[in-house]
This record gives structure tokens, C-alpha cells and sequence, in this order.
């Protein structure tokens, strides 16, 4: 067979290659949502801005797609984790929702995936006026520190990225989310779609603008997989907990790994990046019940 043909196959093998995208979604981080009554499904407005989460998640969908990908699949990770309607999806990207999954917010994710995809994220508990802050409960953890740096769920969440060897090319949210996820993956591209007042307020793009700027963002961050990077996050990795009250900090204790630094404060070390993160969500689920 002669340079050309087998050239000429390696070529077409690539071109035919699926591209695959996770999709991590969340709400606070939609153009326009300021308050949790717009984002809770027992909130009055919730259908409205449901409807505009599902616009910015077919936009993130719509532009992977206009990148080359083939195959996406969306776990729908906030609240309940029953936001979207699985008919209205474009793409015919498959949905993962539903509550009780062991990787949470990551569910669905494996090494097969060539991108991860965070949408409608926000900024953590304890850094800048970033609307609706939380760190997975607001209720109990007052701050969340990964290998000394304070993080917000993104993170956090790529830690199981990295534990599945996916880099993290894409974030959605206001610019004190995208900034948060820097140290960790500094090279994911950021579609900015608000810019927060305080924890209340926010100035949004227009919906179809917002939407505008994630198609776009997410074409270009699947176009540029190639040159996407590992989340840079030392191994083995450590998680540092403050919660709201000292009960909380001793309720954590109660599970294997969780050392009590302070008070407030424990910690969780580990070599696998996947295992360290199903012990901080262990952590979350059981002072759930304390802090409500």
C-alpha cells in the first residue's frame, strides 16, 4: 500500500472519529436568574428561566456541534436535576437526570469524553459578590479551598475531569465564575454572560445575545481540543472544608478520611482525584440533614 493511501485512511479514520462532550449543568449562572425563586421549581418564575437554561444549554450543545462534535451528553446538575426537557434538547444530545447519583454533578462522565463542558455555573460561597454563591450547600460550608486555593464547584468538579483524563474547555456564568476556575484550568474558554452586582444582582446580556456568545465559545473551545490541557491540579490533592458551624465540622469526621483541622475546618487528602471527590460529596449529603 503505497504513502499515500495510508495516509489517505489515517485522514479519513480521523475525520470520522466521534467527538464527544459532557455537559455539566447548573442554573445560577443563566443570563438573568438574580434570585432563587427563579430557580427553584417551587419558585413562581421558575418555568420562565427554565426555559432560558434550556436556550444556553442548546447554545453550548449547538456550538460543540458546529466544532465537530458528534455525541453529547448532558447531566442536568441542579436542584432536583429535572430542569430540562429531554424532547427540546438540540443535537439530540442524550440527558442524564435525576437525583442520588454517585458523581453528583459529574455523573455520566468517563475517559471516552474529549471535553467537559461546565454551563449556568456561579462563583463559590466565599469569594467575590458573584450572584446566587454557593458551594454545594450553603447551608453548611462557608468555604471550600482545593491545594490551598479557594474554589467554587468547578473545581471541585474537576477533579473527576482529571480522574477520567478529560480536560474542562468550556464555562458559562458571570466573570467571578470564570475566574475562579483559572488556576485549575486556566485555559477553558469562558462565555461571560452577566457581570454581578452582588449576591442578588447582576447585569445579563439579552438572552439571545448570551446564547450568542455560548454557541460561539463553545464552537471554538471544541475546535481547539487538540490543545486542550489537563485541569492542573496536583495529585495527591487536598480538599479543605469550613463550615458554618463546629457541629458540621465534627459530623464530617465521622467519615474514613476526614481529618478535623480546626473548629470549623476539615480536610480530605487523596492520590486519586475521583476518590477524593466522592468523599467531599459523602461529606456534603450527611450534613445536609444538620444544616436544614
Amino acid at each position: 500500500m503505497s504513502a499515500t493511501s495510508v495516509e489517505g485512511r489515517r485522514r479519513r479514520a480521523a475525520e470520522e472519529r466521534t467527538v464527544k462532550i459532557f455537559v455539566s449543568s447548573d442554573m445560577e449562572g443563566v443570563a438573568g436568574v438574580v434570585d432563587w425563586d427563579q430557580c427553584r421549581p417551587s419558585g413562581s418564575q421558575y418555568g420562565y428561566f427554565r426555559e432560558l437554561l434550556l436556550q444556553e444549554v442548546n447554545a453550548a450543545i449547538e456550538g460543540a456541534v458546529a466544532g465537530g462534535a458528534s455525541r453529547i451528553l448532558v447531566n442536568d446538575s441542579h436542584s432536583a436535576m429535572a430542569n430540562l426537557r429531554p424532547d427540546a434538547l438540540a443535537g439530540r444530545a442524550r440527558y442524564l437526570s435525576g437525583r442520588h447519583k454517585p458523581l453528583y454533578m459529574m455523573q455520566g462522565l468517563d475517559a471516552s469524553y474529549d471535553g467537559v463542558f461546565f454551563v449556568a455555573y456561579h462563583g463559590s460561597m466565599s469569594g467575590p459578590a458573584s450572584t446566587l454563591s454557593h458551594t454545594y450547600n450553603p447551608r453548611a460550608i462557608a468555604e471550600v479551598r482545593l491545594n490551598g486555593t479557594p474554589t467554587g464547584e468547578s473545581g471541585i468538579n474537576a477533579l473527576v475531569a482529571l480522574g477520567h483524563g478529560v480536560p474542562v474547555v468550556l464555562i458559562t456564568g458571570d466573570g467571578v465564575t470564570a475566574e475562579e476556575l483559572r488556576p485549575f484550568c486556566p485555559d477553558a474558554h469562558a462565555a461571560v454572560v452577566k457581570t454581578s452586582v452582588s449576591r442578588f444582582a447582576a447585569q445579563s446580556l439579552h438572552p439571545q445575545e448570551a446564547c450568542e456568545v455560548i454557541r460561539q465559545t463553545a464552537r471554538e473551545a471544541v475546535l481547539g481540543l487538540a490543545q486542550a490541557a489537563l485541569p492542573a491540579i496536583a495529585l495527591p490533592a487536598t480538599l479543605t472544608v469550613r463550615f458554618h458551624n463546629a457541629d458540621l465540622a465534627e459530623m464530617a469526621t465521622w467519615i474514613n478520611g476526614v481529618v478535623r483541622e480546626d473548629e470549623l475546618t476539615v480536610r480530605i487528602t487523596d492520590t486519586d482525584p475521583i476518590r477524593l471527590y466522592r468523599s467531599f460529596v459523602t461529606v456534603v449529603v450527611l450534613t445536609r440533614g444538620l444544616s436544614e
